[in-house]
């Protein structure tokens, strides 16, 4: 049996092509808000951190109306960092529109979104979004995509895949390239006619595969997912069990029930199958768990989620600072809340170390941990974290390491730094085409060798280079990649920057603090470019004398500072230090703060009779 009256969408695609953007214009569209409502951009962006940053984080659900059939809308992230979070929900749908820009064509992310969906044996609508950029290559963008679905072996209905031609921004839409369309409508009729109904037997027992969970601070926690069959209703008693986990078997109640109506939450006593829901009640459950009717405990197959790649250690801040403006600040703290990010994202593992105040926390790149560290820091927590380090595997007793799969979109005057870089970096170069007056770039290069390379990108081309990658596999390991060309400038002494400290230090390098900042010996107060590390003492004052004023010379004047957001801090670490991160500030330190210590661990490194870790 089919759910005529719904149909279930994800949009996927590669960051900033657009998502966000055209589920706004479809619930406009859909009417979902009044005609006289006041609506913000990227409405779907609900989170403080999304707003800021212009990204989409988390999967979200929402749904429209056309023609009285309900459309449930998944607007899905485009980060690689957050790719977990599309192949997780995923499983709930029966379509995807892919997105792709009219000028960038298919990017990397696209390539894994759209691969996932294919092996899921979803449907496709590719929607080239942007047509009315001035450089659009619209012909030319279908053909990428159409080589990319026979790249990825898609079968012939999936390679008959209509093609929508859209401008988000301005809410039109057209099944010809040559005409710009008036509204959405032949996008929401491509849905109708080409993204089948939900199937499955209504009089069969009741089943739901949990694809999303959230904490609510009123009904607990709330299960999300798509009904396989059957119908649920408010009271039923329910089972809950894994199909990667036999022995769990956990008895609950539906307390309440909630579909999702526009940006709404609508409370129901029932849902029928197709119908995507969220349930309330059941705190033992977590995303991959399959909910059951007593009569038929039978879990769900669930995708397993890719492993992620990357790895920080985060420690108990112990700088002379500590405890001065964090809110949770004992390893208890940290502990508990790491877990608990770990049950809600599958991306995210954690594991104790030896030490009782440090954890590894693994995921899917620099992006995915700041993001968790910046929330973190926003809830006001205190603590430390190391610079990033890849996971490697041993397979069939080699060394291997993951590769990623890199696209740089460049001026075409700045290939050949990007090109030495890379070969700094161990890249392989596997194509390069012209677009224009730039040129597209692809490589293959380890993970470890893209930490910090975004700065550089964005500095090597004057802010014009894009990049985008996604995970390729493991190979064996490549050798020893020594990317980091600079060093640190080192406080030397605990007290206040002064002026006078400041005009001597910053002859060495760029500095990150201004006078009047709290310092402490072993904190990285600025970067050498020459690549040692260097000892200054930004706190240091102009002797005084009965023939010589503080006024005597001239006013002396300081270098404007460089201003390190979270992700250059990270970018930045060495092996050697630490990131100190509070609810109020953010430090870079050395791990030992001590100068003779410092020296004399470095000493024993030099000889081999230790290593770096």
């Amino acid at each position: 049996m089919k759910n005529e009256k719904i149909r279930n969408i994800a949009i996927i695609a590669h960051v900033d092509h657009g998502k966000t953007s055209l589920v706004n214009e479809m619930l406009k569209q859909g009417n979902v808000f009044r005609d006289n409502q006041v609506v913000e951009d990227r409405v779907m962006d609900s989170n403080a951190l999304e707003k800021e940053r212009g990204i989409t984080i988390l999967s979200k659900n929402t749904s429209c109306q056309y023609k009285g059939v309900k459309i449930n809308i998944i607007d899905t992230p485009g980060h690689a960092d957050f790719g977990g979070e599309v192949e997780r929900v995923l499983k709930m749908v029966d379509g995807v529109l892919l997105v792709v820009d009219a000028y960038e064509g298919t990017m990397p992310q696209t390539r894994f979104v759209l691969e996932k969906a294919l092996a899921l044996g979803l449907k496709v609508i590719v929607v080239v979004n942007k047509i009315d950029k001035p450089d659009a290559r619209i012909a030319e963008v279908q053909d990428e995509v159409l080589e990319l679905l026979m790249d990825l072996d898609a079968s012939d209905d999936q390679l008959n895949s209509p093609f929508v031609f859209a401008s988000a921004r301005t809410g039109v839409a057209s099944t010809n390239p040559d005409e710009m369309g008036t509204n959405f409508v032949p996008l929401f009729e491509t849905i109708l006619n080409h993204i089948p109904a939900p199937e499955g037997d209504v009089s069969a027992p009741a089943r739901m595969l949990i694809s999303s969970a959230e904490q609510n601070d009123y009904v607990g926690r709330l299960a999300i997912g798509k009904v396989e069959s059957g119908t649920f209703h408010v009271g039923d008693n329910v089972v809950v069990c894994n199909y990667h986990d036999p022995n769990k078997q956990v008895k609950g109640k539906i307390v309440q029930l909630f579909t999702f109506e526009g940006l709404k939450r609508n409370q129901t006593h029932e849902v029928s199958m197709g119908d995507i829901c969220s349930i309330a009640g059941i705190d033992d459950t977590m995303i991959g768990d399959t909910i059951c009717a007593p009569e038929r405990v039978e879990p769900l197959e669930f995708v397993k989620i890719a492993e992620p790649s990357v790895e920080m250690t985060f420690l108990v801040n112990d700088s002379p600072f500590a405890g001065k403006e964090g809110k949770y600040v004992t390893s208890r703290h940290l502990r508990d809340r790491l877990y608990k990010e770990a049950v809600k994202d599958l991306s995210l593992r954690v594991n104790d170390t030896q030490s009782s105040d440090a954890f590894t926390v693994c995921g899917r790149g620099e992006m995915h941990l700041s993001i968790l560290i910046e929330n973190m820091r926003r809830d006001g927590y205190e603590f430390q974290v190391s610079n990033p380090r890849v996971r490697f595997k041993e397979i069939d007793g080699v060394k291997c390491e993951p590769i990623d799969k890199l696209t740089v979109d460049v001026p075409a005057d700045s290939v050949g730094t990007i090109m030495n870089k890379m070969g700094v970096r161990k890249g392989e170069l596997i194509s390069m085409s012209p677009k224009g007056s730039r040129m597209k770039l692809e490589f293959y290069v380890p993970e470890r060798g893209l930490f910090g390379f975004k700065s550089e990108l964005l500095t090597d081309t004057k802010g014009e280079g894009i990049m985008g990658s996604v995970f390729y596999d493991y190979e064996p390991y490549k050798g020893e990649i020594d990317a980091r060309e600079y060093g640190s400038l080192i406080a030397f002494e605990t007290g206040e920057s002064v002026v006078y400290g400041l005009f001597n230090a910053q002859e060495r390098g760029d500095l990150f603090i201004g006078a009047g900042v709290p310092v402490y010996g072993g904190m990285v107060v600025g970067q050498n470019p020459k690549g040692d590390d260097i000892v200054v003492n930004v706190c240091k004052t102009k002797h005084l004398s009965n023939c010589r004023s503080s006024g005597a010379d001239e006013a002396l004047r300081l270098v404007p500072i460089r201003i390190m957001s979270l992700e250059d801090c990270i970018e930045f670490l060495a092996p050697d230090e630490y990131l100190e991160v509070t609810p109020k500030s953010i430090r870079m330190r050395k791990k030992i703060l001590d100068h003779n210590m410092r020296m004399r661990e470095r000493g024993k490194i030099m000889r081999g009779e230790i290593s770096v870790d």
